[in-house]
């Protein structure tokens, strides 16, 4: 569900140091919000702050927002907790890999654009689509 930004509340978190968050508002600009931000039946961010601002920053005067049933301080402590932690980022190598493969499927070489033409003529032909 979309929520009015105004009317999200941001209590004691976590994470003091939001960090450069211009690439993840570039990144919300392009592809939009990919994962909803937290909160609680009163609005209360539970997770999500640098998703939260960097939305302020591009001026969206809404976000996706899923609402969860948070019992305690402490449940809304682990939620927050875990979140941040459960991360893996990338390696090096695997970063690499996906630029790579992506390059590829931008430009095609000729045989694969050759292919790709084949292919899409006889799927237009038998309506295969």
């Amino acid at each position: 569900m979309q929520i009015p930004l105004d009317e999200i509340k941001v209590k004691k978190r976590i994470r003091k140091d939001l960090g450069d968050i211009s690439a993840l508002a570039e990144s919300l600009k392009q592809y939009g919000q990919i994962h909803p931000i937290l909160i609680n039946k009163k609005n209360v961010l539970i997770s999500g702050r640098r998703r939260l601002e960097a939305a302020k920053l591009l001026g969206w005067r809404t976000i996706q927002a899923q609402i969860i049933d948070v019992k305690d301080e402490a449940a809304k402590l682990e939620f927050e907790m875990e979140e941040n932690i459960q991360r893996q980022n990338l390696t090096s190598e695997e970063i690499q890999s996906a630029r790579d493969r992506l390059r590829k499927l931008r430009n095609p070489g000729f045989f694969r654009r050759m292919w790709n033409a084949i292919a899409g003529f006889f799927i237009k032909l038998f309506h295969l689509e």
